[in-house]
């Protein structure tokens, strides 16, 4: 996977007169799965949608396997696809949906049997599906249905914008292996942009965090998102709560230009309950919401939600055990406003 698939460089968007996307740069190594997180309005659909090709950005370049390319480039048009969170399908049969790229393509050879593997793929049989139109689709089926018609293409690139976001259990099972599948079967490089946190701890090979259209690296990094309260310029605040009882973490002084706060997921302990005069002045109440083992590494991705939002550490199974930690469990996040950053 040591070829780039993509290159970004010096990426900016806007809507208007609001920036939504300010990326200096990106790479994606071929063959690779890449896990994107964020919070909605980040600019995760607009990152997929340059990526796609489908949208021109305001200002950068988007290369390619090294070569630069442009929105509607006849070169990419079946080397990349995007599956949305909501199925956009032609009103035609199923066997029509899947077909038609490869009718474009004018690829007419072997169809019928390439359309029934698609349809395996998602976990749909041939007979109960192929001649079945479209308005004759549950949500989940329909997914599944579009998904199929981007396997059936084999492209290089599937990029994947919440594709289990808005259907059923069964139909989110079958879209994660297939996609998998792909990346099994012909090397498809995939980028996965989702809520699904275990899911993406569990099977992507590097995460990228997308916040207020910049980009971090989720796997050494936390955000603290704001709003800051910066009236006291030496002693800048994160409120956790509505009035000043409520928990709070001190921030580091000294925010001058910078935008967001970080510290770095190893500056974060854990404890049970909270410790007077232990050195660290942040001991903020959070619960567990989701353990996951991260890939290729014997460490436990663990994600807590503090008010709202959430911060991802990296805890050792000796860790987890002695602590008795489970998905849903209240637990003290410990951590010294000297280990904050501003960037």
């Amino acid at each position: 996977m040591s070829e780039i698939s993509y290159k970004l460089n010096h990426i900016q968007h806007y809507y208007g007169d609001k920036k939504v996307l300010d990326i200096d740069g990106l790479q994606i190594c071929r063959g690779s799965i890449t896990g994107l997180t964020g919070p909605n309005g980040s600019g995760k659909s607009t990152l997929l949608k340059i990526m796609a090709f489908a949208l021109k950005p305001t200002h950068g370049q988007v290369w390619l396997n090294g070569r630069k390319e442009f929105v509607l480039s006849p070169r990419v048009r079946s080397k990349v696809t995007l599956l949305t969170q909501k199925p956009y399908l032609l009103k035609r049969s199923v066997f029509d949906n899947i077909a038609y790229g490869l009718k474009i393509r004018k690829d007419m050879g072997d169809i019928e049997n390439r359309v029934k593997d698609a349809l395996k793929s998602v976990g749909l049989a041939h007979g109960d599906f192929a001649r079945r139109q479209w308005h004759e689709l549950s949500g989940g089926e329909a997914q599944r249905v579009a998904m199929a018609a981007r396997l059936v293409l084999q492209p290089e690139v599937l990029l994947l914008d919440e594709p289990v976001a808005s259907v059923d259990t069964k139909s989110a099972e079958q879209i994660r292996k297939a996609s998998l599948a792909a990346r099994k079967n012909w090397g498809c490089t995939l980028i996965i942009a989702s809520h699904d946190l275990p899911w993406l701890y569990e099977c992507s090979d590097t995460r990228i965090s997308i916040f207020q259209g910049q980009i971090f690296s989720t796997g050494t990094e936390n955000i603290i998102p704001p709003p800051y309260d910066l009236s006291q310029k030496n002693h800048p605040v994160k409120w956790l709560g509505q009035n000043e009882k409520s928990e709070h973490i001190h921030l580091a002084p000294g925010k001058k230009n910078n935008k967001f706060a970080i510290i770095q997921k190893e500056k974060i302990h854990i404890r049970l309950e909270k410790e007077k005069a232990n050195g660290w002045e942040n001991q903020i109440t959070g619960q567990i919401t989701s353990m996951v083992m991260e890939k290729n590494a014997e460490l436990i991705m663990t994600t807590i939600q503090a008010k709202d939002f959430f911060i991802d550490i990296s805890l050792s199974p000796d860790q987890a055990e002695n602590l008795k930690l489970l998905p849903g469990k209240k637990i003290i996040l410990m951590f010294s406003s000297r280990d904050i950053e501003w960037r």
